[in-house]
């Protein structure tokens, strides 16, 4: 255990400029809306914009988390569908909906609420996170560039928190929001993309074959 969560720590710390690039993202949007009074115009629509965002989102750690964990957990259907569900829609819950309601809260937000996914709009969410499972049992791997993860993850997390500002913000505000998207973005990804691949080894696993190697073929 001590081993694992040594690795998990490395990780979450080669993931960090990733995740600070998309975060900065994220509060360049935010100026370009707000020194472009376009808030107003923004906020009705930041709803179907999460909504777009939020189901690639899940299909992305589907098929991220269901490829590591066939290629280093046991062969077992039904263990692939709870991990792969579990992997995507529970963690991108909580990266793009949990953890920007409450920085919300705290940043006292004047629009807050927690937009569940598979909650409020199954219909979008479910689906993906079953064809990002489909693909990985079918072709294995799939190449995608990290950084398209890391932005595609903090822009759910940055349309959910404008869906709270409302008609204005403020300087210490944007700083939380900063921090929020942060790590709304770097613990629950490392979660979801390393961690269970760690927890669930495959028995005979060739010393070679590292969980490096994996993600490499995963997320170029």
């Amino acid at each position: 255990m001590g081993k694992i969560i040594a690795r998990v720590a490395i990780e979450m710390k080669n993931h960090a400029p990733f995740t600070i690039f998309g975060a900065f993202t994220g509060i360049i949007i935010i100026f370009v809306i707000i020194y472009g009074n376009l808030l107003q115009t923004i906020s009705p629509i930041s709803e179907n914009i999460f909504y777009i965002l939020h189901p690639t989102h899940v299909f992305l750690s589907a098929l991220v988390t269901t490829t590591l964990f066939i290629r280093y957990g046991k062969k077992n259907i039904w263990l692939i569908i709870i991990i792969g569900y579990t992997g995507s829609v529970g963690i991108a819950t909580i990266s793009d909906s949990i953890i920007p309601y409450l920085g919300e809260l705290l940043l006292e937000l004047p629009n807050t609420g927690a937009h569940i996914g598979f909650i409020e709009e199954p219909l979008l969410t479910n689906p993906p996170a079953f064809i990002g499972i489909a693909l990985a049992n079918w072709k294995g791997t799939t190449k995608f560039p990290h950084a398209g993860h890391v932005l595609i993850s903090t822009w759910a997390s940055l349309f959910h928190i404008i869906m709270a500002i409302g008609t204005q913000i403020t300087i210490l505000q944007i700083i939380g929001i900063f921090i929020f998207l942060f790590l709304a973005v770097w613990i629950p990804c490392c979660a979801s993309d390393i961690a269970y691949p760690l927890l669930f080894p495959k028995k005979n696993n060739d010393k070679n074959n590292s969980i490096e190697a994996t993600k490499s073929s995963i997320i170029s």
